[in-house]
């Protein structure tokens, strides 16, 4: 193998090793499991915008979306993952209540903490991609890919919010307040995908002991 053919591998990510083989083809889930898989991702991220509150420095709420965010790029893969995360996007600006708080709307997404919304669907893509890499598989990978997620989301967000409160202060109440939150988040997803993979790993052994019995 050529050292061009080993850096363009593909490697399989959770929802494949999960789904791929329930289908003929392993590589391209069908049309209908990557439609159940966005609605199901854009309806956790609604119900993660839910749990949120304000600290009183800063206008962009504390939620769990940044866990989901990375956690479904991760799972996913870049297209998919970015295709939910914009999914979701496109639910809150019809005027369904999934932002954060119960809000909706293009006001939401062209106001200040709109930037973090668009971040959403760069990291998920970047942290498809590393997974398409084989990071995600153990912690200390895991925990890189999350880091690298979450630096893009703050990027876009506070570049944005400083649009409207200056780039200074957008930093102090955009990104400062947040980030012992976000180590916790990074901690958390850096033990679940390993351990999501850990099971993976034994249902197929699991499937592959009872297909040999038979």
């Amino acid at each position: 193998m050529t050292a061009s053919s080993s850096r363009s591998r593909r490697f399989d990510t959770l929802c494949d090793a999960v789904l791929a083989p329930r289908f003929v083809d392993a590589r391209m889930l069908p049309l209908m499991s990557q439609i159940l898989l966005v609605l199901a991702g854009s309806m956790l991220l609604a119900l993660s915008a839910q749990f949120s509150f304000r600290i009183p420095i800063s206008p962009v709420p504390v939620t769990g979306q940044t866990l989901v965010v990375l956690l479904i790029g991760m799972a996913y893969g870049s297209r998919l993952g970015a295709a939910t995360v914009l999914a979701y996007l496109v639910e809150g600006g019809m005027g369904l209540p999934v932002f954060a708080n119960g809000t909706a709307g293009w006001p939401v997404i062209m106001g200040p903490t709109g930037g973090y919304l668009i971040g959403f669907v760069m990291a998920a893509f970047a942290l498809g991609r590393l997974a398409e890499r084989g990071m995600g598989r153990g912690p200390i990978s895991t925990a890189l890919a999350m880091l690298i997620g979450t630096m893009i989301i703050y990027a876009f967000g506070v570049v944005w919010l400083g649009q409207f409160i200056g780039f200074g202060k957008a930093i102090a109440a955009g990104a400062m307040p947040f980030l012992y939150g976000d180590v916790l988040k990074l901690t958390v997803a850096a033990g679940l995908m390993p351990l999501a993979w850990r099971a993976v790993r034994a249902l197929r052994r699991g499937a592959d002991t009872d297909r040999d019995a038979h």
